[in-house]
């Protein structure tokens, strides 16, 4: 059983971001938080993300996993405005999700939880890390996207560099330290990481304020933010392109 009530732009935030990296996504209904971990189909990159209960307006289950097409969601999402409230239900005896918008409601049959993979997080000590402003890091990716399809990310004591190559053109942003919310540095170091995956999540995270940062030489990119006043959290995980020379 599952009673669970959400504000529209509550649920638009939560389907958005997992959209960025998959089709399908299995949600888990927990006693305390939902919670979904989805990874692209070719294991690039990954999400994983915790919504408090108290987020909810209506919060009655029992623990329950529900496996479903985001484009389903996302499409009776897009009828209604921030402050209306979404209605999800559902029972095992049905087998059946209903969604309810205002007079709408909106049945759909869940996925097998088994056809979707909800991988287990990596577990790495990533060596150097920055907080920044979302908007700022956002702008500097859609700036590198211009010039090309891959980033190179660097960072030493004292500041953090986008940098892009194109065949022709170059685009760098720099942030100094004191332009940062908090740089960590043990070592200088540089990675490459694809904006083709980078760029749509940049548009979930650019108005959300302090987005975190973490990386290092050839090391997986950590990306870690909040939304609604931290009742949801997000870490983003993206594995270097270790094998360009640049």
């Amino acid at each position: 059983m599952l009673n669970v009530t959400a504000r529209q732009d509550l649920m638009n935030k939560i389907v958005e971001t997992l959209n960025v990296v998959v089709e399908d996504a299995r949600f888990e209904f927990k006693e305390d938080k939902m919670q979904a971990t989805v990874v692209d189909a070719s294991h690039v990159a990954m999400i994983d993300m915790k919504v408090d209960a108290a987020a909810f307006a209506t919060w009655e289950l029992e623990e329950t996993d529900l496996a479903l097409e985001l484009r389903k969601v996302k499409e009776l999402i897009s009828l209604g405005g921030a402050d209306d409230l979404i209605e999800m239900a559902y029972t095992t005896d049905t087998g059946v999700l209903t969604l309810n918008l205002g007079k709408i409601d909106r049945n759909i049959r869940p996925l097998d939880p088994s056809t979707v993979n909800s991988p287990n997080l990596p577990s790495i000590d990533i060596p150097s890390s920055i907080e920044m402003d979302g908007a700022a890091l956002a702008q500097a990716l859609r700036a590198a996207k211009q010039v090309g399809d891959l980033v190179n990310l660097s960072i030493d004591a004292s500041s953090f560099t986008v940098h892009v190559q194109g065949q022709t053109d170059s685009v760098t942003v720099s942030f100094e330290k004191d332009e940062l919310e908090s740089l960590t540095c043990a070592n200088p170091a540089r990675s490459q990481y694809s904006l083709t995956y980078l760029v749509p999540l940049s548009k979930v995270f650019s108005s959300l304020g302090t987005v975190k940062l973490g990386f290092g030489e050839s090391f997986p990119l950590r990306l870690e933010f909040s939304f609604n006043d931290g009742a949801g959290e997000v870490v983003y995980f993206l594995a270097p392109r270790v094998e360009t020379d640049y």
